[in-house]
C-alpha cells in the first residue's frame, strides 16, 4: 500500500495510457513509468465483485513508482461499487475510473462496460454513490454510443447525467461499440471515429475535465487534440510502440528534451525481474510488455526475438534483458519512422 500524492494528476494537460485487459498489469505499468515520468497510467479493469470477494492484494497492489495511477472498476451495482471503492481507498490510487466502454462478451455478461451506454441512469447512480465515498477523483470512460444509438442524441444526455452526478472527468472513446457482430478488436477498428463530436462535448462543458481516446497513434496527433481537449489517451499505439512514451514528458508536459538513458531503463527492468523471479515469478511476466520497444531501431527484430523466445524458457533470468538491449543500436536511434 502507498500514500496518496496531494497534487492533482488531472492538472492540464494529461496524457494517459489506456486501461487494457491482460496488458496493463503492474509489470507493464512499471515499465511504462520508466519511459515517462508524467503519463497517467491505468490498471486493467478490475470487477467490483472480485475486489469484494477475491484476493485483494493480488488485484490491487502496485509499486509507488507507478503514480499517478488510476484504478479502473467494472460494475453496475452502486452498492458493490461503493464497497469496492472503500476497499481500494486503502491502496492510495490517484483516481477511480468506471468502465462504460468495454465491448467484450464477458463484460456484457456481467451487465457492465459499453452496454451501460444504454442505461445512463444506472451509470449516474453509480457515479453519485462512488463520489460519496471516494477520497480521490471519480471518472468515467465511455463510448459515443452503442449499436443503433445515434451518438449525437445519446452522448450529450449521457454526459449531462455524469456532470450532474458530480463526475470529476470523462474519457470518451470516439467510436460507437457494436455489441453484437463485432469482436473487441473489430470494435477498435471498424466503427468510424467521430472526433468532432467529442470536441463538441468538451465545448458544451468547458469546466469539466474531458479526454479523448481512439485511433490516436502519434504525439503530434495527441498535441492537436490537446488544443481542444483536456486529456488524450493512447492504448495499443503506446503498448505496441512503447518508445513513443519516451517523448511524452517533453512533447506534452514541456520538460527539457533529453536523450533517453536506455542503460538505466535496462538496469531497472533487470532489478525488477530479479525481485519478481525471487518471489516465484517468471521473467516473461515482465518481458512480454517490452517487446514493442525500439520500433524502427537497428537490431529491433533481434531484440523482439530474444524477449519472445529466450525469456519464455524455464529458468530464464534477468540477463536475458541485457542480451536483448545489447542487440539494439540505441546510439543511432530509429532508422525509419516507427
Amino acid at each position: 500500500m502507498t500514500e496518496k500524492k496531494e497534487k492533482s494528476h488531472l492538472s492540464l494537460p494529461v496524457f494517459a495510457v489506456a486501461p487494457m485487459i491482460d496488458w496493463t498489469d503492474t509489470h507493464c505499468r512499471r515499465f511504462h513509468r520508466l519511459l515517462s515520468g508524467h503519463a497517467l497510467l491505468y490498471t486493467e479493469m478490475v470487477v467490483a465483485d472480485a475486489i469484494i470477494h477475491g484476493k485483494r492484494n493480488k488485484l490491487l497492489d502496485f509499486h509507488e513508482s507507478e503514480h499517478p495511477l488510476a484504478l479502473q472498476l467494472g460494475g453496475s451495482d452502486p452498492v458493490k461499487l461503493v464497497e469496492a471503492v472503500r476497499i481500494a481507498s486503502d491502496w492510495g490510487y490517484d483516481e477511480i475510473n468506471l468502465n462504460v466502454g468495454c465491448p467484450s462478451d464477458r463484460v456484457q455478461a456481467g451487465t457492465f462496460g459499453a452496454c451501460l451506454m444504454r442505461e445512463p441512469q444506472t451509470v449516474e447512480a453509480c457515479v453519485t454513490a462512488m463520489k460519496k465515498v471516494s477520497p480521490v477523483p471519480v471518472t468515467v470512460k465511455c463510448r459515443i454510443g452503442v449499436d443503433e444509438q445515434e451518438p449525437e442524441a445519446v452522448l450529450p444526455d449521457f454526459i449531462d447525467r455524469m456532470v450532474g452526478a458530480g463526475v470529476d472527468g470523462i474519457w470518451i472513446h470516439a467510436r460507437k461499440a457494436w455489441l453484437q457482430g463485432l469482436s473487441p478488436k473489430e470494435n477498435r477498428e471498424i466503427p468510424p471515429l467521430d472526433y468532432p463530436l467529442v470536441h463538441r462535448m468538451k465545448a458544451r462543458h468547458p469546466k469539466v475535465f474531458m479526454g479523448i481516446n481512439g485511433g490516436i497513434t502519434t504525439l503530434e496527433e495527441a498535441r492537436a487534440h490537446l488544443a481542444v481537449m483536456d486529456g488524450v489517451m493512447l492504448g495499443r499505439a503506446a503498448y505496441h510502440n512503447a518508445t513513443l512514451l519516451t517523448g511524452v514528458d517533453h512533447a506534452i508536459y514541456g520538460d527539457p528534451a533529453e536523450a533517453v538513458d536506455w542503460s538505466t531503463i535496462c538496469q531497472a527492468m533487470m532489478e525488477h525481474a530479479a525481485r519478481h523471479i525471487a518471489d516465484g515469478g517468471r521473467l516473461v511476466h515482465l518481458t512480454r510488455h517490452m517487446v514493442g520497444l525500439f520500433q524502427g531501431f537497428a537490431g529491433a527484430r533481434r531484440f523482439r526475438q530474444i524477449l519472445s523466445a529466450d525469456a519464455t524458457r524455464p529458468g530464464a533470468g534477468p540477463e536475458i534483458i541485457t542480451a536483448a538491449f545489447a542487440e539494439v543500436d540505441v546510439a543511432a536511434g530509429p532508422v525509419r519512422a516507427a
